[in-house]
This record gives structure tokens, sequence and C-alpha cells, in this order.
């Protein structure tokens, strides 16, 4: 007989899927959603292989409790683990989620040199360990130096295996020009996140679409781009820390969520999304 999962035939074999800092309030967003087929498909059974640093073991095993506990029909198997070269053994994603954040008086040399030790044994382990086409998403800020360090410790896989979140900063720039036009985010397409996860970056109306017209021409608002929709987008995160004393965690899980599941599964026909991607000059 064969498996179903919501009236959909369950016959693919299982992908393995690793995920990083699982214990965490990402990884807790997270990990649910994949194991219900929201990220690779309601026909693709998983096995999770989730790492976190020793300490927080114990946590992760209430998580896999958890996940026991909901009985998803696509869960095959659930691996935990504080060793990388077990989390990232056959992986076919790789979700680099555990990171150490910057805080009040760290310089960006001290961010940098702890980052590095936890991207680089981690760019190692998947590099020795993981599948060969494998699709490594850091979610981890900062991301895209993060997924650099990364990348440069797996010099035999292809850079392109690597990318960094910006999904996050794409879905927010569609929902604020969303309640500007008066339009839902299924209205919009071809949004553009030019630069990194941070202040500088620039989200572009200026080829994204609403309802199939120029955004910014149908907007046309200098004042209200430049002065209230880039800083409302950029600084989306801090307001939220602000509001309510954490950080984004279900919407960061969810943007990780939409950038795997297009990167997999792809893009409507005439659109495109937005991830940091291995540079190759042509940009800035």
């Amino acid at each position: 007989m064969t498996p179903m999962n919501r009236g959909v035939p369950v016959t693919k074999a299982p992908m393995r899927v690793a995920v990083t800092g699982a214990a965490g309030q990402i990884g807790y967003s997270l990990l649910f959603r994949i194991a219900s087929g929201a990220m690779l498909g309601e026909d693709q059974p998983v096995i999770l292989q989730l790492l976190e640093i020793t300490p927080a073991l114990e946590a992760l095993r209430g998580v896999a409790m958890e996940l026991d506990d909901c009985a998803f029909p696509l869960l095959a198997g659930i691996v935990q683990t504080d060793d990388p070269n077990v989390a990232f053994k056959d992986a076919d994603v790789a979700l680099l989620v555990g990171a150490m954040p910057r805080k009040d008086g760290m310089e960006r040399s001290d961010l940098l040199s702890a980052n590095g030790g936890i991207f680089k044994p981690q760019g190692e382990a998947l590099n020795a360990h993981a599948k060969r086409d494998v699709k490594v998403l850091v979610v981890g800020n900062p991301a895209n130096t993060n997924a650099l360090i990364a990348m440069s410790n797996a010099p035999d896989l292809d850079n392109g295996r690597f990318t960094a979140m910006t999904r996050l900063d794409h879905n927010r720039a569609i929902s604020q020009l969303a309640e500007k036009t008066g339009t839902t985010v299924n209205d919009i397409t071809n949004m553009t996140i030019w630069g990194n996860h941070s202040a500088t970056q620039f989200p572009d109306l200026f080829h994204a679409k609403v309802e199939g017209q120029n955004a910014a021409e149908l907007v046309n608002d200098e004042a209200w781009y430049a002065d209230t929709y880039v800083p409302t987008v950029a600084q989306r995160g801090a307001a939220i820390i602000k509001a309510r004393g954490l950080s984004s965690a279900a919407s960061a899980a969810n943007a990780a969520i939409d950038h795997i599941r297009s990167w997999h599964l792809g893009t409507p026909e005439g659109d495109w999304v937005s991830m940091g991607i291995p540079s190759d000059g042509s940009y800035g």
C-alpha cells in the first residue's frame, strides 16, 4: 500500500536535511514545517539531521520528541548530534542557522573570529561528507560573510552550492509594497534585494511589478521610496526586536523555507526571487 500525505502519494526516497542550531528559536520554527513538506514538497520524505552545541543536546532531544509526537507522514528519521561530520553526512540540503550574533560592544573582528570558529569546521564537514550537489543556505548572520567562510573551507564543492539568505528582506519588501498599493502579496512579482542582509541593502521597485505594472511607476512617490520604504525594509529586524524583545524567528524560518523551496522546485514562469550567491565580480 502506497503511503499518503494529505492525499498525495509518497513514493520518493527520503532527502537528508541538515539543520544547525536546531534547538534555537529559528530552528524550532523551521523543523516542523520542513517535516510537514512545506520546503521540499508534500510528496518528499525527509530525514532531519540536527546539529547543536553539546550543552543544548538535551533541549534538542525535547524538540525531537515533539517532532515524533506530530507523526508527520513525511518524517522518515531524525539524527541528533553535536558532530558536524555526522550532521552533514550525505546531506542533500544544509541549513546553517546557528551563529554568533553581534552584541553591543563587539568589534567586527570579534564577530568574524567567533563565526570563523563555527563556519570553518562546518564548511570542512560539508566538503568531506555532504552530497556533491548539496544545497547550502546560510541563515546565521552575518550571513554573507559566514557563507563565504563555509564556502572557502569546502574546496571540493562547487561554489554555487553555497547561498546566503536575503529572502526575509525580499518578503518584507513585498509585504510593504502590497500595503502601500492596496494589493496583496500575490499580486507582486519580480522583487529584487540588492546587497546583503544589512542596513545597506536596496529593495528594487524599478524592476518589481504590481499586477503586471511597474512598481516604481505605480507608486510614483520618490520621497516615500527613499525615506520610508527602503529604511522600513532594511531596519525591520531592529523594529521587531524593539517590539517583542527578541529577534525575528518565525519570519526568518519562513524565509529559509521559501528560499530552499524556490531553489529546489523552481519559481513561477517570468518571476524571480532574491538570494545571496557567490560573486563573479559583476556587481558591487
